[in-house]
């Protein structure tokens, strides 16, 4: 047989499918990659971001859970050592002006993307879902496949919605945030940035330069805070519907007019109504609580993050130290 014959040989071979019993693989093999850390942090809020970066931990986390898009940290922090440039924006209400500092979505982008740079995002955002062994295992996954087992000593879980057998989260249903995102179809047009009322419904309404519209557009879309109950939601008064009146008449109230459109037969300026629709709805929780959970998950509630060791401001101030191995990136920033 020739040397070519002999490669159609091996070639044919090769094409084969080989039966594989997976039960006498070895574990390693058989299970797929299991890589051990000393402490990890499960969770993608900024404070568990800011805890895995502070204390250099990698994180790992299902889906990213971005900061409330008008949420604002304390204009006085100085973000510097992240070279974040220092952020102060005055917005324009009825009661006067109201001062914020920088937006608490661009700090966790910061971060985000330092982990990931230095290695301590090692799934980045492939990871769909994770399971807990009981034990000293978690198993990340994505929409077909295992992506890798995580052995680790001590995790710091701040909370993930698609992870199972982790301590289970117990929201409270007496206090929920709504999220009402109103496009202005007319009436778009004004100077106001923000407005605040006393009731819960309709608590805050954020005005902004519509994402609807290509580039710096002066019209403004807005969205409504809210302040609701389990009960609440489900009563047609506190809809999304509703909400949308009620925006359009808490600015009526404080003497907002839609596009003018001319004089009446008194002589006196004729304005059109304002014109809205719904975007949509979203939701979240301020407070929540969790169950049982075993000795190597360090469970970090929103309350425990108000003690002293955890709490955000306190981390903000521990940034500029927790820097150094980040230096050669933040160099070229």
């Amino acid at each position: 047989m020739g040397d070519s014959e002999s490669g159609r040989s091996v070639l044919r071979n090769c094409d084969r499918p080989v039966a594989c019993d997976r039960k006498r693989l070895p574990a390693s093999q058989r299970l797929g990659i299991t890589v051990h850390f000393d402490q990890i942090v499960v969770g993608s809020s900024l404070e568990a971001l800011l805890y895995a970066f502070v204390h250099e931990m990698p994180v790992f986390y299902s889906a990213p859970h971005k900061p409330f898009r008008f949420d604002h940290l304390d204009v006085s922090l100085d973000l510097a050592c992240l070279k974040i440039p220092h952020f102060s924006q005055s917005l324009k209400t009825h009661a006067g002006t109201k001062v914020v500092g920088t937006p608490k979505n661009l700090l966790w982008e910061r971060l985000i993307f330092l982990l990931s740079i230095h290695g301590h995002a090692p799934l980045s955002d492939r990871c769909e879902n994770l399971r807990y062994n009981g034990e000293n295992i978690i198993t990340f996954s994505d929409a077909y496949t295992k992506l890798i087992d995580i052995d680790f000593d001590e995790c710091y879980y701040f909370g993930d919605d698609n992870a199972r057998r982790m301590p289970k989260i117990e929201l409270d249903s007496t206090k929920i945030i709504c999220y009402d995102w109103i496009a202005f179809n007319r009436g778009g047009k004004h100077d106001i940035d923000y407005i605040e009322s006393d009731d819960d419904f309709v608590k805050e309404i954020w005005f902004y330069s519509s994402d609807r519209i290509d580039g710096k557009t002066p019209v403004k879309d807005a969205c409504v805070v809210s302040h609701l109950t389990e009960k609440e939601l489900e009563d047609f008064d506190f809809s999304e519907t509703m909400a949308r009146f009620k925006a359009v008449s808490e600015m009526e109230a404080r003497g907002m007019k839609g596009k003018y459109n001319g004089l009446g037969p008194n002589g006196k300026p004729k304005h059109y109504k304002f014109r809205t629709t719904c975007i949509g709805r979203g939701m979240g929780h301020t407070t929540e609580t969790f169950g049982a959970h075993p000795a190597k998950i360090k469970v970090i509630t929103k309350e425990d993050i108000k003690d002293t060791t955890l709490d955000t401001r306190q981390l903000l101030q521990h940034l500029s130290g927790s820097t150094l191995p980040y230096k050669q990136i933040l160099d070229y920033l």
